[in-house]
């Protein structure tokens, strides 16, 4: 009988632990690459979604995705700020006052992005540079040493999030209350990777031109599923499922495999 009660209690309290692990914490994403792994709020993962993105649309080379995501964390920590110092905005504080656009256009993450992406592709060998010396040549900052300290952070962002180690960015969220309509998810993501996404029901699907753009346009999906209520997301024989749970974090065996170079996209 003793034995009985001592095998209730401890299975009840496991239980409670449990629940108190998969529930406890704030939502959070984690990217996994290079050996390391980085963790940042949903909000801070989809920015640097968005700054990769673009820079895969562009045909830029991944340095410059390092680049950028090490300079909007230094400068902004990856949130669109509507504030900074004198008029600076946006996710790289950039100045209205200095030509970098208006402000509603600064406080757009799309067109702040390629701004500094114009900026960027200026500066003659730029992908040899230090990134201090690049970031101090278009961003003009007082700092520039500050820019070094996140530098293993952009590389695990750009890597990840341009498909370059598939499977390595999860997000443990809570249950969906955003929706997204399928049809401005699938514009999205056309406008900012320039991959070919169609709606089907409640579904987008995507089709990239090798298996590293599909991982790309999978892992922006993951990224983004907190504000458009995203529930999975399948890239070839693998797929990630929202969860609060820390199985959210990764990848599991899709359910239904798919072509390598294809995305399905469910939302809520």
């Amino acid at each position: 009988m003793l034995l009985v009660i001592v095998a209730t209690v401890g299975s009840a309290g496991y239980i409670a632990y449990t629940t108190l692990m998969t529930n406890s914490g704030q939502p959070s994403c984690r990217a996994v690459a290079l050996g390391h792994d980085v963790s940042f709020s949903p909000e801070q993962t989809a920015n640097a979604a968005t700054i990769t993105a673009i820079a895969l649309k562009r045909g830029l080379p991944a340095r410059a995705a390092t680049i950028a995501n090490a300079t909007a964390i230094q400068e902004s920590k990856l949130r669109n700020l509507k504030f900074g110092d004198r008029d600076s905005l946006g996710l790289f504080q950039q100045r209205p006052s200095q030509g970098w656009g208006t402000e509603a256009q600064i406080l757009d993450p799309v067109y702040a992005a390629n701004k500094f992406y114009d900026a960027l592709i200026k500066i003659d060998g730029y992908q040899a540079m230090e990134i201090t010396k690049v970031a101090q040549l278009v961003q003009r900052s007082a700092t520039p040493q500050a820019y070094a300290s996140h530098e293993q952070e952009g590389r695990i962002l750009a890597s990840t999030l341009a498909g370059h180690s598939p499977g390595g960015i999860g997000c443990r969220l809570n249950a969906a209350t955003a929706s997204t309509p399928a049809a401005t998810i699938a514009e999205h993501l056309t406008t900012e990777m320039g991959v070919p996404a169609a709606v089907q029901g409640s579904e987008v699907h995507a089709t990239g031109r090798n298996a590293q753009l599909a991982w790309a346009a999978g892992s922006w999906a993951v990224a983004h599923a907190e504000a458009d209520g995203i529930t999975s997301v399948t890239v070839g024989d693998r797929s990630w499922t929202r969860a609060r749970g820390s199985d959210a974090l990764s990848w599991g065996p899709a359910d239904k495999a798919i072509a390598p170079t294809s995305v399905t996209i469910t939302r809520r």
